[in-house]
């Protein structure tokens, strides 16, 4: 078997999209599957060309496409064809894209939902949304999880605590930096005095309308951006950091929460999307404006008993959650077409 992929997510690093295209593509090659990339070009439009007419080649024995983030095929496909799309956070929330971008995302996922062979989702609560938005039934989506930890650098335990001291009064974000990610009012908890005694780092890159979001961390005198971080920085960050935060609007997943439970991490999530199926044991938000946020993390710094709580039951949580078992359900998908 031969599985396309567009190399614009599997060679180009844009978060959780790419994590889950680079461990899918790690378990397809273990089974003996052979992942090949379609190119990506200087110009997005191309790009879209190039990743329709890849599904328009002569249909050969044992090959097929995956578009694996959202969009795909302009027009159906030759070669069998499945799309994976992530969630629907307009379906929610207004502030996810601009209204000319979210324009272009409907019709290009509407394309893609209609052009291929099989959808995939990756949580209940997205193939919701999705049935919903694009008016499609139910039950023609198949819902995947996302695993925790194939693809990764190997992590240095022997001097993972050599700079522990300077976590433990460290409240850590990590994740892209977006409007859907509610940075500015979880920056702006951090001017409540009640939050004195602890600082704010957030750990990802700016990638898309990130302007006003970026202005307010520039301007918080207790917030550190720490930009990409590699893997090993990741892994100690979040081991060592006294609270783990996502007060996220909108989650198709939600895979750095479970990363971070996976690690032992103490968590304090919001429930929005499929966060509510996918954070498990971690401490919710009761609220996502600044005032609730920085109210919720005092409690979350200060409970012990359910810091131990948290730190027990999360890796049990994401023990769940593999990618081995996310590609055993991929190739069931990929073997039906063929």
């Amino acid at each position: 078997m031969k599985v396309y992929m567009p190399s614009r997510i599997v060679d180009r690093h844009v978060g959780g999209n790419t994590t889950y295209a680079r461990n899918l593509r790690a378990e397809m090659e273990k089974r003996g599957v052979r992942v090949a990339t379609i190119g990506t070009a200087s110009h997005p439009l191309i790009t879209v060309a190039e990743e329709t007419i890849a599904g328009l080649r002569k249909r050969e024995p044992s090959q097929l496409l995956h578009y694996v983030a959202d969009t795909g095929p302009l027009v159906p496909t030759r070669l069998p064809s499945v799309v994976t799309v992530h969630g629907v956070a307009s379906r929610w929330i207004s502030t996810a894209r601009t209204a000319r971008q979210e324009r272009i995302w409907r019709a290009r996922v509407s394309r893609a939902i209609r052009s291929c062979d099989r959808i995939i989702s990756v949580s209940r609560s997205s193939a919701d949304d999705i049935a919903e938005t694009f008016t499609i039934p139910r039950d023609e989506i198949v819902v995947i999880p996302h695993g925790v930890g194939t693809v990764v650098e190997e992590f240095d335990a022997e001097h993972a605590d050599d700079h522990a001291d300077d976590l433990d009064s460290t409240v850590l974000y990590l994740g892209n930096i977006e409007p859907r990610k509610n940075l500015i009012e979880l920056v702006r908890a951090f001017e409540s005095p009640s939050l004195s005694d602890v600082r704010l780092v957030i750990a990802g890159r700016p990638a898309w309308n990130h302007a006003a979001t970026m202005a307010e961390i520039r301007r918080s005198p207790s917030t550190t951006h720490l930009g990409f971080v590699s893997e090993s920085e990741r892994q100690r960050l979040v081991r060592n950091c006294a609270l783990f935060v996502f007060p996220s609007l909108y989650e198709g997943f939600g895979l750095p929460v479970l990363e971070a439970l996976s690690m032992g991490a103490v968590v304090l999530s919001s429930d929005r999307g499929a966060l509510d199926e996918v954070a498990g044991p971690a401490m919710r938000f009761t609220g996502l404006d600044a005032e609730a946020i920085a109210a919720d993390i005092r409690r979350a710094l200060d409970d012990r008993d359910a810091r131990c709580r948290v730190r027990e039951e999360g890796p049990i949580w994401a023990e769940r959650y593999t990618w081995e078992s996310s590609a055993e359900a991929h190739l069931r998908v990929y073997e039906s077409l063929l």
